[in-house]
Order: C-alpha cells, then sequence, then structure tokens
C-alpha cells in the first residue's frame, strides 16, 4: 500500500460523522466534531485530527466520555462565562464555548469564556481562527490531555504541553496564525512519529538523565523539553493555571492521562478569548495594517543562507490550498488502523 494515499476533504469528513454516529452521537454533534477534526488534517496538523479518531472512539466505548451532553454556564456576566462541558467530546465544548465568545464580543467588545469538565479538543488554531473569521481576534489556552513536562530542574511530570494559539485576520494576506505548545514539540508529533516508524530530533525530549532521547517508543522514558527552558515553564505553568486552575478543571497531579486512561473523566480546562476589532479600530483598516506587517516581515533582509522569511500561520495557509487540491495524505499505518475501526464499528471504511 502506498504511503502517499490521499482522501478528499469531505471524504474524511464523512468517514469522521459516520464513525462518531456509530457510537450514539446524534447527527448533528457528530458533523461538528467531524468537521473541526477533518480540518486539523486540512490545515496539517495530522497530530491531532483523524489520528485521534481510535483514541476518541476507545475512550467513548469505555464510558470515559459523555455523548449527549448539557452544557451548563455555571458564572456569567456580560463579557464572561464559565462553561461545564459535562464531560462532552472537547471539539463540542469548544465550539460551544467559542461560540457565546464571540456573541458576547459583539456587545462588550471583547468576551473570556472558560470552561471545564471538557477533554481533548484538537488543534489550538482551530478555535483562535473561528473569531478571526468575524472580524475579530481570538486567543485560545488549554491545559493538556496528559503530563509530560517537569517543572524547570524537576523530574515530576507535573506540567503537560498547555498551548496558546492567537489568530489575527488580514485582508489579501493569509491570517496570522501563532498556533504552539509550550514544548518544543507537542505530544501528537512524538506519536505520529511513533507510528511512521520514525526517529524523533534531538531536542525533543530527554531522559530522566538528560539525555537526548530520540526513539518515539520510548517516550515513556523521559519527558518533553520547555521552548527556551525555564521561559517556556514558565508559560506552560501560567496556560495552565489560566486555563485550569481558574475554571476548577484539573491541573498538575490532577490532570488524567488521555492516552493511557480512557475511564477516568478528565476534567479538561480551556479559555476562548474574542476580541471584536470594531472596538479598537475600523476592521477595514486593521486587516490592511495586517498586510503591511506582511509585507515588513517578508521584505526585511535575510540572513546568509535563509531563502525566505515567513509568518506564523503561512504554512498551514499553504498546507489548507495544498491538500484542499490534492487531498489529505493517510500513512498506510494510520488507513489501516481506520479500516480496522470501521470494521468494528459496522460503518463504510475511508
Amino acid at each position: 500500500m502506498s504511503l502517499n494515499q490521499t482522501v478528499a476533504h469531505a471524504d474524511l469528513k464523512a468517514f469522521i460523522a459516520r464513525c462518531l454516529g456509530a457510537c450514539g452521537m446524534p447527527e448533528s454533534d457528530a458533523a461538528t466534531v467531524a468537521g473541526l477534526m477533518a480540518q486539523a488534517d486540512l490545515m496539517g496538523q495530522d497530530g491531532h485530527g483523524v489520528f485521534r479518531l481510535p483514541m476518541y472512539i476507545k475512550r467513548i466505548h469505555a464510558g470515559g466520555m459523555n455523548m449527549t451532553p448539557n452544557f451548563t454556564r455555571l458564572h456569567e456576566r456580560p463579557a464572561t462565562a464559565l462553561i461545564d462541558g459535562d464531560n462532552g467530546m472537547g471539539h463540542l465544548v469548544m465550539h460551544h464555548a467559542t461560540e457565546l465568545a464571540m456573541q458576547k464580543a459583539r456587545g462588550t467588545g471583547v468576551a473570556w469564556v472558560g470552561a471545564r469538565h471538557s477533554n481533548h479538543a484538537g488543534p489550538a488554531s482551530l478555535y483562535a481562527m473561528m473569531p478571526a473569521r468575524e472580524n475579530m481576534i481570538g486567543l485560545y489556552l488549554a491545559v493538556g490531555s496528559a503530563n509530560h513536562m517537569p517543572p524547570w530542574g524537576g523530574t515530576d511530570m507535573l506540567l503537560s504541553t498547555n498551548p496558546i494559539a492567537v489568530a489575527l485576520p488580514s485582508r489579501d494576506f493569509p491570517p496570522i496564525v501563532l498556533d504552539m505548545a509550550t514544548t518544543v514539540a507537542a505530544y501528537g508529533k512524538v506519536k505520529t512519529a511513533a507510528q511512521r516508524g520514525e526517529m524523533m530530533p534531538e531536542g525533543w525530549m530527554i531522559d530522566r538523565d538528560g539525555k537526548p532521547l530520540t526513539d518515539p517508543n520510548r517516550a515513556a522514558d523521559g519527558f518533553l523539553l520547555p521552548i527556551g527552558g525555564p521561559k517556556g515553564y514558565g508559560l506552560s505553568l501560567i496556560f495552565g493555571i489560566l486555563a485550569g486552575v481558574l475554571n476548577g478543571a484539573a491541573f498538575g497531579r490532577d490532570v488524567v492521562d488521555f492516552n493511557a486512561d480512557a475511564t477516568s473523566t478528565t476534567n479538561t480546562g480551556h479559555v476562548i478569548l474574542a476580541l471584536d476589532i470594531a472596538a479598537f479600530a475600523d476592521p477595514v483598516k486593521f486587516r490592511a495594517d495586517i498586510d503591511d506587517v506582511w509585507r515588513q516581515m517578508k521584505s526585511s533582509a535575510r540572513m546568509t543562507g535563509v531563502d525566505e522569511i515567513r509568518l506564523p500561520g503561512e504554512r498551514l495557509n499553504k498546507v489548507t490550498r495544498d491538500r484542499t487540491a490534492q487531498g489529505i495524505p493517510i500513512p498506510a499505518p494510520l488507513r489501516e488502523t481506520l479500516a480496522d475501526l470501521a470494521r468494528d464499528l459496522g460503518v463504510a471504511a475511508l
């Protein structure tokens, strides 16, 4: 089987929806989740798209996620809200939270919505980009789905990749989209490397003796490294407090390893902030100004050996265009896993 087989975005979305529907998820919810998961693959976030589907379904079958959640607002003010996700799938929780944040921001100028009792929700950029499509700036934070990093200088894994994403709309150029973990590599990249039989670069992980760890199959023997040394540790800590502790969600020793435990409630925490550009500037002018930022960065004098200066979100946009036209690549090991999944669920294969 070719390693370069591709699938159309619409076909991937339909497959994910079929699988989730077979697990008892209501049709409209399955369509929402499938759309977000397939969008992750379309953008090149391969560690957070259909790759995660078998893990999600394992958790669903084990009773670890609620297929018919009832979202409630525990606290609410004009510009803020705290949502209880009722242990629903994280994509549903965060789609709901982001829609609410945008609704509030249209009236208040800026809105901050936190969520607890959620689950893994895919790549951070999914939710930051939703406000950016509505003349807003989106900012997303989350507590990662498993702890893979100790505090700086320690060995107890008390912190996760705790990502941040910020999306800013432009006019003629792609939106600027920063989507990054507070670790050098997201753990999803470690898992995809293991599935593909690839080694990791030095600098992603070290073992408990401080030596480079490059075999992804030995990931449990070490931990991820923070970006920028102690600065990345500090960011992970603060983002975890804002998305976890502030929301009454899991943090530190309370974080459940989503990869290893399919039954325990994860109580994952997230934050979405939506900022209406019109509360600060004319949206048309702001978009044009972001275009000017693009031009300044791209035209900057380059160091020797550097072919191009790129902005955050530039690769995401290119991959999205390429995969829209050419299809989404599904590596052979993943395709086989998905074929087994389809057979077990009694649905048409990808």
